[in-house]
């Protein structure tokens, strides 16, 4: 949500002008050179991007946006955090469990949110437009000044689990929807362990993935853009779960794959790290 603020105004055409900068060479030159707050650290002045006037002082921020999936690996513990409809799944023992979940308008805590903040949901898409219900950037969703960032029609606000390791866990897989738009959790789950018997290099075994889901003509499923990260558990984990016990959100059992949507877990207010402290950290992360 802080990255959605900083994306604003002045400072925010400054941010993407040289992220352009940096992506392209030619694409964005110009208003980085100009720009660039760079220019104002060297010379050891303040960057109150706030208060600053020009060109752009009232750029409402890029109407592109992306989603979030963040894990964070602490002692025994893997932290999730999620915002939109990427997913991180993980194996246990060859059986997937989402360890988050998907921000679909449909979900009726997100519909509820966009109802109330004035959208509308049609064709299972936010306003007619957008597929996902929380994101980062896609500002034109946004503009509701009477509303805080999270009650906006799309939010970054993620949704954050703590989840126990144990010596049973395989790997974990984190990856957008164009991924998921054409393999189950339980699909992928079954497709790496069958290539991981073939191949030890992990972005081997993410290439095939991809090229398993990659759509042989133009058109229809498989035409999304995709991403996938794939982290092997390697050495076994000190943990007090059992060989035998699911992952849990701060002790509470998770759905499998194939469990609704709708379902979810909740953290006891004893559990450590607590979800409001890691929430707060993931958010200066965001």
């Amino acid at each position: 949500m802080l990255m959605d603020e900083m994306m604003r105004g002045q400072r925010g055409w400054r941010e993407l002008a040289v992220l352009g900068d940096r992506l392209n060479e030619f694409s964005g030159m110009i208003e980085g050179l100009v720009w660039s707050p760079r220019n104002g650290d060297r010379n050891g002045n303040t960057d109150d991007w706030a208060f600053e006037e020009g060109p752009h002082s009232y750029f409402p921020g890029p109407t592109s946006g992306c989603t979030a999936n963040v894990a964070i690996m602490r002692e025994n513990q893997l932290i999730v955090a999620n915002a939109g409809d990427s997913r991180c799944v993980i194996s246990r023992k060859g059986q997937a469990y989402n360890l988050s979940r998907d921000h679909k308008p449909d979900l009726e805590v997100e519909r509820e949110r966009i109802l109330k903040a004035g959208g509308f949901i049609h064709a299972g898409r936010v306003n007619g437009s957008l597929n996902l219900a929380r994101a980062i950037g896609d500002m034109e969703f946004k503009q509701n000044k009477f509303l805080p960032a999270e009650k906006q029609i799309v939010t970054a606000d993620p949704d954050i689990n703590i989840v126990d390791l144990c010596n049973d866990d395989d790997f974990i897989v984190l990856a957008c929807d164009g991924v998921w738009d054409c393999m189950s959790s339980q699909q992928l789950v079954d497709f790496i362990h069958e290539q991981l018997k073939l191949e030890s290099k992990l972005s081997a075994v993410c290439e095939r993935v991809l090229d398993r889901c990659l759509a042989p003509t133009a058109g229809g499923e498989g035409c999304d853009n995709m991403t996938m990260i794939l982290v092997q558990f390697k050495k076994p984990i000190l943990s007090g779960s059992s060989p035998g016990d699911e992952p849990s959100a701060s002790s509470e059992k998770l759905p499998a794959s194939g469990a609704s949507p709708g379902d979810e877990s909740s953290a006891s207010p004893g559990d450590e790290p607590s979800a409001s402290k890691v929430r707060n950290s993931l958010l200066q992360l965001m």
